[in-house]
C-alpha cells in the first residue's frame, strides 16, 4: 500500500506541535552554536504564523511542517522540519519536489537559508540549490525555475 504525503493548512492549535518539532530538530544546532534558547523560543513564537504554515501529513499523521513566504521572484522556504522518526523515508524530498513544482508553476525560484552545520544542506544541493551568499551561521541558497 502506498502512503500519501499531503500538506494541510496549519491551524492555531498546531503551534505546540510545530514548536516541539522545531526544538527537537534544532536543539543540537542551538547548543553547538552556543545560541540563546530563550531567545529562540521568543523568536519562534513571534515568527510562527498559521496562515503561512503547512503541516506535512503521512500515513494519517502529522509528521512535519513548512513555513513559506512569497517574494517578487521566489518562493522563500523559511522553515522546513520532518520529525526524526519519519526522516530518511523520502518525505522531505517529496515535499521539496512539491514546493519546487508550485514555484515553477508561478515561474519563481525557490530560496532558503540553511545553518552551515546542518546536514540537510546536502539534500538541497541534490535538488539543484546553489549558494548565493552566507552569513556567520547560514548559507543562503536558491534554485531557479526550469
Amino acid at each position: 500500500m502506498v502512503r500519501t504525503i499531503t500538506l494541510r493548512q496549519a491551524l492555531p492549535r498546531d503551534f505546540a506541535f510545530c514548536q516541539r518539532l522545531y526544538f527537537d530538530t534544532m536543539g543540537w544546532i542551538i547548543a553547538a552554536l552556543h545560541l540563546d534558547v530563550d531567545r529562540h523560543r521568543t523568536s519562534f513564537a513571534n515568527q510562527w504564523c498559521a496562515s503561512r504554515v503547512r503541516i506535512i501529513r503521512y500515513a494519517d499523521r502529522d509528521v512535519g511542517w513548512l513555513l513559506t513566504a512569497i517574494a517578487a521572484d521566489a518562493v522563500v522556504l523559511e522553515q522546513f522540519y520532518v520529525d526524526a522518526r519519519f526522516q530518511r523515508q523520502g518525505i522531505g524530498s517529496h515535499v521539496l519536489r512539491m514546493l519546487i513544482g508550485e514555484a515553477a508553476e508561478a515561474n519563481k525560484a525557490v530560496s532558503l537559508g540553511v545553518v552551515k552545520i546542518n546536514p540537510v544542506r546536502s539534500l538541497y544541493e541534490r535538488f539543484g540549490f546553489h549558494p548565493t551568499h552566507e552569513d556567520r551561521h547560514k548559507v543562503y541558497m536558491r534554485r531557479e525555475p526550469e
